[in-house]
C-alpha cells in the first residue's frame, strides 16, 4: 500500500512538472534583452539614430517656440553642435533641473543643454561636457558612460562657437518681426465698400470658415498689408503668411503659397481647423479671439494660458481673462508652472495681434457682438463723408459686382 501511494505521488509530481509553463528565459529565442536604466548609449548610437535629444528648460535664453520656430541661446548652441555631427535636434523641456537630471539618467535625453553647477553634476554621477561658463563653474552635462559624446562636445566647444552662435541668435531675435512686403492701402474705396482686390477671395473663405469676410480681410492686412509676395524672416509666405509646414500639413505645396487664391483658401482651412480645436469656447464672439491668437502663436501656448486661467480661478471662456496669462507667459512664475506644457512665449505680440485685427475689423464695419458671421458690405455710416472735387468727379471706382457687369 505504501509503495502504491509513493508511486502515485511521484507520478503527480512528474505531471505537474510537465504542465508547468516555461519562463521566457528558459528559451533563448524569446529571452528578454538585458537592459540597464540608461544602457551604454554613446555618440555612435546617436549617429545611427540620426537624432540628438536635448533636454533643457523653457525660457528666453534657453529655448522657446516662436511662431513655429525654435529660438533661444542654449537651443542654438545645441543645434550648432548637432550640425557639426550631422544630426537632427529634438528638444525636450522640463520644469526644473531635478527633472532634467532624471531625464538624462533614464536615457530620455542625450544632453542637458543648460549650465548646471559642477558640484550638482558630480553629485548626480554625471559628466560635465560642452558649453560652460568662462570660469568652468557650470556646464552642460551628459551621462558618465558616454565618452565619445563627451569628447565630441569638448572638442566642439574648444573652438569657441559661443560668440558666433550668440551673435546669430541675437540677429534672429531682432528680425523676428520683419516681413518683406510692399504694404498696400487698407482700403480701395470706402464709398464702394471695396477693401482690396482680393475681396471675392475673402468672401469665398468666409463661406468655409463661417467668419465675416471683412474679418479675414482685416487679418490679411495685419499679416501682409495685402502683398501676395510677402515673406517673413521665418519663411511664412503670401497674403495670409502661411508657414510652409502648415501648408504641407493641409496638403498644399509651399510653392503655391504666393498664389492669392491658394494662400487664402489654405488660410481658410487653417482657420476652420483652429475653430474645431477651440470648439469648447461656446461663445462664437469669444472664439474668434482665441482662434486669432492661435493663428499667431500656435494653439499650444493658448491652451497653456487657458490652463493658467483655470488654475487661478479665472474664466477659460473669456479672452479678457485668458489674455492676461498670454501676456504673462513671458514670466518664469507662469511659464514654469506645472500646468504649462509649451513654456515661454512672447505673449505681448500675440495680445497686440488679436487687438489689432479686431480693431481693423471694426473699422471695416464688422462687429464682435455680431459673432463675426455677417457678410454685408462696409456700412455707409462708417464711411467718411467726402465732397467731390474736380479730380474725383472724373474717376469711377467699380465694385466687384459692377465689374462683372462691365
Amino acid at each position: 500500500m505504501n509503495c502504491r501511494l509513493l508511486v502515485i505521488f511521484l507520478v503527480a509530481v512528474l505531471l505537474a512538472a510537465c504542465n508547468k509553463p516555461q519562463r521566457q528565459t528558459d528559451n533563448g529565442a524569446f529571452a528578454p534583452a538585458k537592459t540597464t536604466e540608461t544602457g551604454d548609449y554613446d555618440l555612435s548610437d546617436i549617429t545611427t539614430s540620426g537624432e540628438l535629444i536635448v533636454a533643457t528648460l523653457s525660457g528666453p535664453d534657453t529655448y522657446f517656440d516662436y511662431q513655429g520656430q525654435p529660438m533661444g541661446l542654449q537651443y542654438a548652441l545645441a543645434a550648432d553642435f548637432a550640425r557639426r555631427e550631422g544630426l537632427r535636434v529634438r528638444i525636450e523641456t522640463a520644469h526644473d533641473t531635478l527633472e532634467l537630471i532624471d531625464m538624462l539618467r533614464k536615457g530620455e535625453a542625450d544632453i542637458i543643454a543648460l549650465p548646471l553647477p559642477m558640484q550638482v553634476i558630480a553629485d548626480n554621477g554625471l559628466t560635465a561636457a560642452g558649453a560652460a561658463d568662462s570660469a568652468r563653474t557650470a556646464s552642460w552635462a551628459v551621462r558618465d558612460n558616454a565618452p565619445e559624446l563627451t569628447a565630441a562636445l569638448e572638442s566642439w566647444y574648444a573652438a569657441n562657437p559661443l560668440i558666433t552662435v550668440e551673435r546669430h541668435e541675437q540677429a534672429r531675435l531682432r528680425e523676428r518681426r520683419q516681413v518683406k512686403r510692399a504694404v498696400r492701402a487698407p482700403y480701395i474705396s470706402r464709398e464702394k465698400g471695396i477693401i482690396s482686390t482680393y475681396d471675392e477671395l475673402f468672401k469665398r473663405a468666409a463661406a468655409e470658415t463661417g467668419w465675416d469676410w471683412r474679418l479675414i480681410a482685416a487679418q490679411c492686412y495685419q499679416e501682409s498689408g495685402f502683398d501676395p509676395t510677402a515673406v517673413s524672416w521665418a519663411g511664412a509666405r503670401g497674403l495670409m503668411q502661411i508657414m510652409p509646414s502648415t501648408a504641407q500639413g493641409l496638403g498644399v505645396s509651399p510653392d503655391q503659397l504666393y498664389s492669392p487664391d491658394v494662400n487664402i483658401r489654405t488660410a481658410a482651412r487653417f482657420i476652420s481647423q483652429l475653430n474645431g480645436n477651440f470648439s469648447d469656447i461656446r461663445s462664437r464672439e469669444e472664439r474668434i479671439k482665441f482662434v486669432l491668437a492661435a493663428y499667431n502663436a500656435g494653439p499650444g501656448h493658448i491652451r497653456d494660458a487657458m490652463a493658467l486661467a483655470k488654475k487661478h480661478g479665472r474664466s477659460t471662456q473669456r479672452w479678457d481673462d485668458v489674455s492676461f496669462y498670454v501676456l504673462h507667459l513671458s514670466e518664469p512664475r507662469y511659464y514654469r508652472d506645472p500646468v504649462v506644457r509649451y513654456g515661454y512665449m512672447i505673449g505681448s505680440e500675440t495680445h497686440a495681434y488679436v487687438s489689432s485685427v479686431i480693431e481693423r475689423w471694426r473699422a471695416y464695419g464688422g462687429t464682435v457682438s455680431g459673432g463675426g458671421v455677417s457678410g454685408g458690405e462696409v456700412p455707409s455710416s462708417s464711411r467718411p463723408s467726402r465732397r467731390p472735387n474736380r479730380y474725383s468727379e472724373e474717376q469711377k471706382i467699380l465694385s466687384p459686382d459692377e465689374l462683372k457687369d462691365e
